[in-house]
């Protein structure tokens, strides 16, 4: 096996240990395009390691960020550079992150350059949130946090679809899907952040009631981006976690802290029996 697909076998594999959620939609795209998703989720969980890192203090994660949003805007992204900026943390940062160079060589030539723009655009803004400590106060903070850590995904996301199929979408739809997936996460795990990042993401004045509100407006302006999309394996990618999240609000609304592994398996299912 050459280093190109061994390489391949290890960031898949990654990939799934990562997050399983996004690892089974991507395997519904085709190879190309398939590959240009993986690197890219790769690359931006690899950044989002740094911001959700429990022990890291907030300066470190800012420097971090700030440096690695540089490096990405470089044609070339430096393997020397990058080993030399996170080396020095190799002892507590995961496997996704210490290895980010080596995902990107996997990115198909035509999809790196929207790939690098948008994880360094979130990078920076990751570093500006850590710079204030996450201080939500208001909606607006809000849309702007959540912008960069998740509506920055379905911008890039939508660029990805228009490079492989010509597909054109709304930028507007693009970035509620991305905020609408995040918004049900922010609800998901508010007890956890606040235990152990001592972080709310609440605006001054909201509890979950106005929090689940913003999570139902995004995602319906997720349903919305759906619309957009004619290609059976990308809707298929899209559809997935959009339809985990409309469940996973329904469970939180019942009282549950998230759907079962299960209920999982069965979305998955029903997505592709619907398609």
């Amino acid at each position: 096996m050459n280093e190109q697909k061994v390489l391949i076998k290890e960031a898949m594999e990654v990939l799934k240990v990562t997050s399983r959620t996004f690892y089974i939609p991507i395997m519904f795209l085709k190879k190309e395009l398939k590959d240009a998703v993986a690197v890219a989720y790769l690359a931006m969980r690899a950044i989002d390691e740094i911001e959700d890192h429990e022990e890291m203090p907030n300066d470190v994660k800012a420097y971090l960020l700030s440096e690695i949003s540089q490096l990405f805007l470089e044609d070339n992204f430096s393997h020397q550079k990058y080993s030399a900026l996170v080396g020095p943390y190799a002892e507590v940062l995961p496997e996704v992150t210490l290895r980010l160079a080596d995902w990107l060589l996997l990115a198909p030539d035509g999809a790196k350059k929207n790939i690098q723009a948008a994880t360094s655009e979130m990078a920076a803004g990751m570093a500006k949130w850590a710079k204030a400590n996450w201080k939500i106060q208001t909606r607006e903070d809000l849309d702007d946090y959540t912008y960069y850590v998740a509506g920055l995904v379905g911008v890039m996301l939508s660029d990805l679809w228009k490079w492989h199929d010509g597909i054109e979408t709304d930028r507007n739809l693009a970035i509620g899907y991305g905020r609408g997936l995040q918004a049900v996460n922010i609800l998901r795990n508010q007890d956890e952040d606040l235990d152990q990042r001592g972080v709310r993401f609440l605006p001054n004045g909201w509890s979950q009631v106005e929090l689940m509100a913003y999570a139902n407006e995004n995602l319906n302006m997720a349903n919305e981006y759906m619309k957009s999309i004619n290609k059976r394996p990308i809707l298929l990618f899209c559809r997935l976690p959009l339809a985990i999240a409309h469940k996973t609000l329904k469970a939180i609304k019942d009282g549950r802290e998230k759907i079962s592994r299960i209920e999982v398996e069965e979305t998955v299912q029903e997505v592709q029996a619907d398609l």
